[in-house]
């Protein structure tokens, strides 16, 4: 059987983010400049191989829609407003990645010409091809869907070959590793069994488009030094989530 743990050439990955790793911990401010500068050097270092890189970014460091739902907020409009939140995360990366001489759009599924090109899947794709990095903003367009799903529909439009999920675990565990120190990580895992589990990899509808699709999941922890680069360029971190396990 092949070495799951050898490195993978990818030609095309997705990157998925979080609002919150934009953050500086303890911090009252939504963007840590020096932390999305080091985000892009990462992403630099990965694309300078040749890699194809598109990337989604949540917004949960300015706006989480669920959340302001919860304490009465209608929930459509908490959902745009958390979209728009992405968009200026996207924005920002964009900024540090052009600072650095690498090539990039914002792609919103929000129509806002002043500051991104609206989506379009072929023109991405040429994108990709044309050493772009392409940031996918603002969500799906449609309010009630996550960012991890925006991830798995984009990754699968773009003929992407893995959604790689940066997080602040370092892969998946059989059950909570933060409330169960025996808590076993699995190297690598097939869907079905993620699902007889219920382990709780990605949102349920961004999960079952990714198994739909046979899109593989990586599943690493963002919190070490250099891990978003070795993700990147195919070293196996964290969790391996496919068809075959």
């Amino acid at each position: 059987m092949p070495d799951s743990t050898a490195p993978r050439k990818f030609r095309r990955v997705l990157l998925k983010l979080s609002g919150e790793a934009l953050r500086q911990p303890g911090s009252t401010d939504n963007i840590s400049p020096p932390i999305v500068e080091d985000m892009a050097a990462q992403i630099k270092a990965a694309h300078q191989t040749g890699l194809e890189i598109a990337l989604v970014v949540g917004g949960g460091n300015f706006w989480r829609g669920v959340t302001a739902s919860n304490k009465g907020m209608e929930r459509a409009t908490a959902d745009y407003m958390g979209m728009l939140a992405t968009v200026m995360n996207s924005l920002a990366l964009q900024s540090m990645l052009e600072a650095m001489d690498v090539p990039s759009r914002v792609q919103s599924a929000i129509k806002m010409d002043n500051v991104a090109e609206p989506f379009v899947r072929r023109k991405a794709m040429r994108h990709l091809e044309l050493g772009r990095v392409v940031i996918f903003a603002a969500g799906t367009g449609n309010p009630f869907f996550s960012t991890d799903t925006t991830a798995a529909l984009r990754a699968s439009e773009i003929n992407a070959e893995i959604v790689l999920k940066a997080t602040k675990v370092d892969g998946i565990y059989d059950s909570d590793p933060a409330k169960n120190p025996d808590a076993v990580k699995f190297d690598r895992i097939s869907f079905h069994e993620c699902l007889t589990r219920q382990l709780k990899v990605m949102d349920s509808t961004a999960f079952s488009l990714c198994m739909e699709n046979n899109m593989p999941i990586g599943v690493f922890s963002m919190n070490e030094p250099d891990n978003i680069r070795r993700a990147l360029v195919g070293e196996h971190l964290g969790t391996l989530v496919d068809a075959k396990g």
